[in-house]
């Protein structure tokens, strides 16, 4: 079993498009969507839900006003001034960080379950899909993506599936590291643009730190000849190859308002460089 991760250094490169062409391409797989914060894979795979879980994130603080003998402690002591009037807590503003749960002189502060997310099993027509909600404001994305990785590796362990497919996070924080962990390849996609390459740079240097191996595909290639050539450059010296050049179609946008992977859609250059794509990274990952 392998596991092809999909990031990007910026949000909006392509990267859930060319992931939703991998879905339709590949024939054994799993697909999960990484990016908790923003999970976008689902609108072009039209999924069935399964099953949903809840998922908790740090506790948060309770005042029972029964045992809370008004001194006022936990309000000097709480630095998100989550402690409002009449000692109620607000679960946005508190982070769980116990300072009033451990200070507090009579025990009247509890900690309790906080549910952050929501972790979604989904069927689709081209297999199943493990994907995920964060709650808003809510933190622990990384674990959330942990939790996603882990569901899809055991549906594809009992399904004996070849391959899971790895809609990742934008960037380079802590979801986007969450999904690094024991990736066969991590395919980055990145735009012919001057803060492209820069983004592109970020991307690569965080997979060199952890030491996984790397490739590039280049969307919309053939709106910045030049700026391509300095993505090309780059990649040659990380000695990551550029396995993918997708050219500037619209029919990209009409697949993705319909909500249909561009594959099924396009034809000419696209086509041929989706399918392109999807020969490299065959033949990078071992596939059959």
């Amino acid at each position: 079993m392998r596991e092809l991760v999909v990031l990007s250094g910026k949000g909006g490169t392509g990267k859930t498009t060319v992931c939703g062409n991998l879905a339709v391409l590949a024939s054994s797989k799993v697909m999960a969507d990484c990016d908790v914060d923003a999970a976008n894979l689902y609108l072009l795979l039209d999924p069935v839900l399964k099953s949903s879980s809840p998922f908790y994130g740090l506790k948060k603080a309770t005042i029972n006003r029964e045992k809370c003998l008004g001194c006022n402690l936990c309000l000097h002591l709480c630095r998100y001034d989550a402690i409002g009037p009449g000692f109620v807590v607000d679960p946005v503003l508190c982070e769980g960080c116990t300072v009033c749960y451990h200070a507090c002189p009579c025990g009247a502060v509890e900690m309790i379950e906080h549910v952050a997310g929501h972790l979604f099993l989904s069927d689709t027509r081209y297999g199943p899909l493990v994907h995920a909600r964060l709650g808003i404001a809510e933190d622990n994305s990384g674990k959330l993506v942990a939790a996603v990785r882990k569901e899809a590796r055991r549906l594809a362990e009992e399904g004996t599936k070849e391959l899971i497919i790895t809609d990742g996070p934008p960037g380079i924080g802590c979801p986007a590291i969450s999904c690094l962990s024991g990736a066969d390849l991590v395919l980055v996609v990145a735009e012919p643009t001057f803060s492209g390459r820069h983004d592109l740079e970020r991307v690569l240097e965080l997979a060199k730190h952890f030491g996984c191996r790397a490739a590039v595909c280049i969307n919309k290639w053939d709106l910045e000849p030049e700026n391509t050539r300095a993505l090309e450059s780059l990649c040659n010296r990380y000695s990551v190859p550029v396995v993918g050049y997708l050219p500037y179609d619209e029919s990209v946008m009409e697949a993705v308002k319909g909500g249909r992977p561009v594959i099924q859609e396009c034809s000419g250059p696209m086509e041929e460089g989706i399918l392109a794509l999807w020969d490299e990274l065959k033949a990078l990952l071992e596939l059959r």
